[in-house]
Order: structure tokens, then C-alpha cells, then sequence
């Protein structure tokens, strides 16, 4: 039996904007015997842009997740560097839960010293500075830097690759020059198409967040492993019924 793995999209969108978040996963990447299935809520934030934005992508992605293990789902991987809704899945569910904040971040500590955090615009910046205080790890950190340009989260970078790309390999630079960075992480599972650029045009380590999730996913699954219960309580109180009921609105 394969193991299906759900990816859950934060944004609501249609199966082409689905199918672009899909292909981060080059088939190489998908080891023997796993299959990714990606899937968008249907309702919520637009643009993670703000603290509102914030909430309703923890909420959402929580609903859409928390059927997963009964569904059969051998883990759930998060499609943002938010981390959006994982802890509360961690203390609903018993499989693997992944974040590709946390994944991307315990890698690049792995890769250097200090890592830079390069990101589309300033108003993700919140979704950094929360994942970073929760998990204790901004001595880690060299610096966040953006290139100031609204995202796009259904075409991403498509059609913008001449400006995008050397766009964020200047930034990166000047994270690395000026702000002591020795690894370069992309702020987004969003950016995942000008991984390989800035990895041929810098001099140090690029994280891809998303395929970072998705490998760590595979080896804890492969393993054996999953999250401390002792660390993620289960409710003594499960409110699932309720939880379901905000898919109607």
C-alpha cells in the first residue's frame, strides 16, 4: 500500500493554482512507495498578508486536516512557511504533522551558522517573526529581507522569471555580504521556482522550504516516527463535530 501524504494549501484556489503548488515536488523528489496529495481549502485568507490573514489560515488549514488520519493519510504536510495550523493538527492527530517553517529552518541550522530569510514582501515578515519565537530560534537568525513585490500565490513566478530571479539573488546577496548570512531560505513554498537559480548564483546553501517538508515527511513516516504526544496533549475534549461545522459559513 502506497502512502499517501495530504498537502494542504492554505489559500483557497482552483485545481490550476493547485497544480502550480504541485510541481515543487519534481517526480525525482517523491520517493518509491509515496504519493502527494495536494489540496486547497476551500475557504479563507487571500494573501497571508496580515495578522487577520494569519488566523484564518490556522483555522482553515485545522479543518482540513483534521480528518487526515482517518482518511488514511500516513502524514500531513503544511503548504506554507507559516506553519500554519500544525501544532493544533499535532494534538489532534498521531501522524506525522509537517511545517516547512520548522523543517527548513532545523535544515539550514544544519547547513551554517546563520541563516536569511528572503521573501517576496515585508508583510510576510509576521508569519517569520511567529514560527521563529515559538520555536526559540531567532540566535539563528541573520536577518529577514524582502525584495518588496506583491505575490502572486496561484501563478507564483511564473512569466516574471527575468525580473524575480535576479531580483532575490541581489537581496540574497546582501544578506550574505552585509548581514553575515551562510545559508539563504525562501520564505515561501511559493518561490519554489527560483530555488535553482539562486542555488547556481550563490555561494552558499539555498533551502527549498516545501521539498524540505516533504522529504522530512517521507523520513519520519519511513521511520517509524511521529511527534511526542507528551509535547502535543491530545483535547480531553474533542470538538470535531463543531470544527466541521465552520466549512458552512
Amino acid at each position: 500500500m502506497p502512502h499517501r501524504v495530504k498537502v494542504i494549501v492554505p489559500i483557497p484556489m482552483d485545481e490550476a493554482g493547485v497544480s502550480n503548488r504541485r510541481s515543487q515536488l519534481a517526480d525525482g523528489l517523491v520517493g518509491p512507495g509515496f504519493v502527494p496529495e495536494f489540496a486547497a481549502v476551500p475557504w479563507g485568507a487571500a494573501l497571508g498578508d496580515s495578522y487577520h490573514d494569519m488566523l484564518l489560515m490556522d483555522w482553515t488549514v485545522f479543518q482540513a486536516g483534521i480528518d487526515a488520519e482517518a482518511q488514511g493519510y500516513a502524514a500531513v504536510v503544511v503548504d506554507t512557511v507559516s506553519d500554519s495550523g500544525v501544532r493544533a493538527l499535532r494534538s489532534r492527530l498521531s501522524i506525522p504533522v509537517i511545517g516547512p517553517g520548522e523543517a527548513a529552518f532545523a535544515m539550514a541550522m544544519m547547513l551554517g551558522k546563520k541563516f536569511s530569510i528572503l521573501t517576496m514582501w515585508p508583510q510576510w515578515f509576521p508569519l517569520y517573526e511567529k514560527t521563529l519565537t515559538e520555536y526559540g530560534w531567532w540566535t539563528r537568525v541573520a536577518s529577514l529581507r524582502s525584495i518588496e513585490t506583491r505575490p502572486d500565490v496561484t501563478e507564483l513566478l511564473a512569466g516574471k522569471e527575468e525580473v524575480i530571479f535576479e531580483a532575490l539573488a541581489r537581496e540574497a546577496r546582501r544578506a550574505i555580504d552585509e548581514d553575515g548570512a551562510d545559508v539563504i531560505l525562501l520564505g515561501s513554498t511559493t518561490m519554489h521556482q527560483s530555488a535553482g537559480f539562486l542555488a547556481r548564483a550563490l555561494p552558499v546553501p539555498v533551502i527549498n522550504p516545501g521539498v524540505i517538508a516533504w522529504k522530512t515527511a517521507e523520513t519520519l513516516v519511513s521511520l517509524g516516527l511521529t511527534h511526542s504526544k507528551k509535547a502535543f496533549p491530545a483535547p480531553e475534549v474533542g470538538k470535531d463535530g463543531d470544527i466541521r461545522k465552520g466549512w458552512v459559513l
